[in-house]
């Protein structure tokens, strides 16, 4: 099943160029029902009873291409296939007004199981090569415009994810040839006996790899190409900055941290201080400047760049809370995130307008879309009853648990960041509902909130945001099992 899950996007995909489609309606519903069909396989899979590795690829020296369904992996691809579905009923509208379709959506599609493949990667190896393969499938997605400044900003996007994935090469060859086994095990996979007296040069190599996984996490000072992709198509900026790749970045962090190296072995030394110090100031970084950014898009890719630390600051706690903290945070940030994307996205499709100057008085032009975008914000500050205050609670918690300096600095990052949050993101619900006196509304006139398409899947994100904020029991449950509490 799990060969399924990861080979049906990646075949349904590059049928669609292929087949001539009489209708647009008839390619629309090919893809979302293929889309969906893969979610069902997915949730098949992780509500079934066999979880057991499957081995497709056999190198020599015990080397593996390995696809195991763990605790983690299906936390990671249950939320991928939950968003993909709506991520691409939103996309059929958006790229209306767009050229080239069908290979856009062959790399959409395709792109859900190169994500699928990184969710149920067994071992270090097989989740390296599927990373790789994600900047691949989504450089032509982020240059899918071909505007000069598309085009810029997906050299820069293939630059950077290529050279920090060669310092995770390092950092997978280590894990390799000190680990006792391949397969990504809860508490680290390194033979101590093998380490001996190299344990400085092993927590060297962590933080290389680390950084270099952070490059698609958008870590300081890495984290320019994540703004600069903002030129791509809206669905393509959502899924970069909300499902997959960043995610996919973050995930990757926690599995080198707690199932390559462990927590164990890095917690107290150098090398978890110089991380927790990089995601500490990249978390206050990512929002003041989110704060003086005027683009409307951008403005929510460097609020993307702070949540993304948010993540990588549990992760770095090194202790079974600080695990669950990041994966939560993982989870709630995905739905926070996608559904304040695909309100500017909405905004800019109706309008054509992508700067928050530009946004006076749209409230009462597009008042579903900012009503939502309105809670979307409200959640990325924390606000108690929705899902962002549940996972900020969790990194609080374990920054306290955790006690060292580092730790408390970062929580008063965290502080700081909420009260930027609620800066950058409630200035714009103000521009839209309440603009300044003597403003000439007519230049809003014949705007409207866009169709259903676009609207279902933000109705169903701020559903979401409020029963994991008020009914969160249940997700914590698996999470907290997934880390061994």
């Amino acid at each position: 099943m799990i060969l399924v899950c990861i080979l049906l996007p990646f075949i349904a995909g590059a049928l669609i160029p292929v087949i001539k489609w009489k209708k647009r309606s008839l390619m629309e519903l090919y893809i979302e029902t293929m889309v969906i069909l893969n979610s069902l396989f997915v949730w098949l899979m992780i509500l079934g009873t066999d979880h057991s590795p499957h081995t497709v690829v056999h190198f020599a020296g015990g080397l593996n291409i390995t696809f195991c369904a763990d605790g983690l992996g299906m936390i990671f691809a249950g939320l991928v296939s939950v968003l993909w579905p709506l991520a691409t009923l939103y996309a059929f509208e958006y790229m209306t007004k767009e050229e080239h379709e069908t290979v856009f959506f062959m790399f959409y599609t395709m792109t859900y199981g190169v994500t699928l493949g990184i969710a149920f990667a067994d071992n270090i190896l097989t989740m390296y090569f599927f990373y790789e393969l994600l900047t691949i499938i989504t450089v032509p997605l982020v240059m899918h415009t071909l505007t000069r400044k598309a085009v810029l900003a997906g050299r820069k996007y293939m630059y950077y994810s290529l050279g920090g994935a060669a310092f995770a090469f390092i950092g997978m060859i280590f894990v390799i040839i000190y680990g006792a086994n391949p397969e990504f095990t809860l508490g680290g996979v390194l033979d101590m006996t093998l380490v001996g007296d190299k344990t400085n040069v092993l927590l060297l190599i962590y933080v290389l790899a680390f950084m270099g996984f952070g490059v698609k996490a958008a870590v300081c000072p890495f984290n320019s190409w994540l703004p600069d992709a903002g030129v791509a198509p809206t669905p393509v900026t959502a899924l970069l900055h909300a499902v997959a790749v960043v995610k996919s970045g973050a995930f990757a962090i926690i599995r080198l941290t707690y199932y390559c190296f462990g927590a164990d072995f890095l917690k107290g030394t150098w090398a978890q201080y110089t991380v927790m110090a990089i995601v500490s100031f990249t978390i206050v970084y990512g929002c003041s400047r989110a704060v003086k950014e005027t683009h409307f898009k951008r403005r929510l890719a460097y609020s993307t760049i702070s949540n993304l630390s948010y993540i990588l600051f549990g992760a770095t706690m090194m202790s079974p809370l600080g695990l669950v903290a990041a994966v939560s945070h993982l989870i709630m940030h995905a739905i926070m995130k996608i559904c304040s994307f695909f309100c500017a996205g909405a905004v800019m499709h109706q309008t054509e307008r992508e700067y928050v100057y530009e946004l006076d008085g749209l409230g009462r032009h597009m008042p579903k879309t900012f009503v939502i975008f309105t809670i979307s914000g409200l959640a990325l500050m924390g606000v108690p009853g929705m899902a962002g205050f549940v996972s900020k609670w969790n990194l609080a918690s374990a920054a306290i648990d955790n006690g060292s300096i580092p730790a408390l600095v970062g929580i008063g990052c965290l502080l700081v960041s909420a009260l930027l949050t609620a800066i950058y993101m409630m200035s714009i619900t103000v521009r839209a509902f309440w603009p300044n006196e003597g403003f000439d509304d007519s230049v809003n006139e014949g705007i409207t909130d866009p169709n259903w398409k676009m609207m279902l899947p933000l109705y169903i994100f701020v559903v979401m945001m409020v029963v994991l904020g008020l009914h969160c029991e249940p997700l914590m449950k698996m999470i907290m099992n997934v880390a061994g509490m």
